[in-house]
């Protein structure tokens, strides 16, 4: 009896592992959609600071759960759906709702038209990723990714807030442009380097660590401006590729 029974023990452990494994990726995506919850709550009470590191710690977090599933090979379509829920949280709503209550309110009708032009730029932007999985290439996003889109809008609100300012007339029209930038720039078709065809597994150049080290050193200088200052250029680079693209001489039909 015992002989026939372990190996159902065995089965039965295998199973139990195998879904612990699995919780493992999905633990890093309830972490950033409580991240994107609390920039919410925290805009609520005017802590602009508090809301915008949120975003960006959504932002690390949502970045692991994918190279998590990857590297522990925990990849699942329901994984794959409840990051993307989470993702419209933190990178959809939370952004535009801080943006709107921080500067875009006094603005009236303008303004909440800019904020949810915003969040359904992130829900479009969603929607069309998980259709072409497969489809693209993976090198390149199909218009801004919406964490790179909220970077920008909380990088923005960061910078400003960490110089002192209050937001005045410009600075509010300044928001308006941002917001109205980084929603219509998710779901343009403009090409942005994903970075996925990284492999963390592989050995990489002595270089690229001497890189990466110079870049942890530099946003440590000035978070808020560097931060807001990578992610913009993030955001011109796709137009870049993209007019280059254009320019190429196509091949004689």
């Amino acid at each position: 009896m015992a002989e026939l029974r372990s190996p159902r023990r065995g089965l039965l452990r295998g199973a139990l592992r195998r879904r612990g494994i699995y919780i493992l990726p999905n633990l890093f995506t309830t972490a950033a959609l409580f991240a994107g919850f609390y920039a919410i709550v925290q805009a609520m009470n005017g802590r602009w600071e508090h809301s915008v590191v949120a975003i960006f710690v959504a932002m690390v977090l949502d970045g692991l759960d994918g190279r998590v599933a990857r590297l522990t090979r925990t990849q699942s379509e329901f994984g794959e759906q409840y990051d993307s829920l989470s993702d419209m949280v933190s990178f959809g709503a939370a952004p535009a709702l801080v943006m709107y209550e921080w500067a875009l309110r006094p603005l009236g009708r303008l303004g909440w038209i800019a904020a949810f032009v915003y969040c359904a730029g992130a829900a479009l932007r969603l929607a069309r990723f998980n259709t072409n999985i497969g489809v693209v290439d993976k090198r390149y996003f199909q218009g801004l990714p919406s964490p790179a889109a909220a970077a920008l809008v909380a990088g923005f609100i960061w910078m400003i807030v960490d110089f002192g300012f209050r937001p005045d007339d410009l600075v509010r029209w300044a928001a308006f442009a941002v917001t109205l930038f980084a929603g219509v720039s998710m779901v343009t078709t403009a090409p942005f380097y994903s970075g996925k065809d990284i492999d963390l597994r592989r050995s990489v150049p002595f270089a690229a660590v001497l890189a990466i080290l110079f870049a942890i050193v530099l946003v440590s200088f000035d978070p808020p401006t560097v931060l807001f200052g990578v992610f913009v250029l993030y955001g011109l680079s796709g137009y870049v590729l993209w007019l280059a693209r254009q320019r190429r001489p196509r091949p004689p039909l």
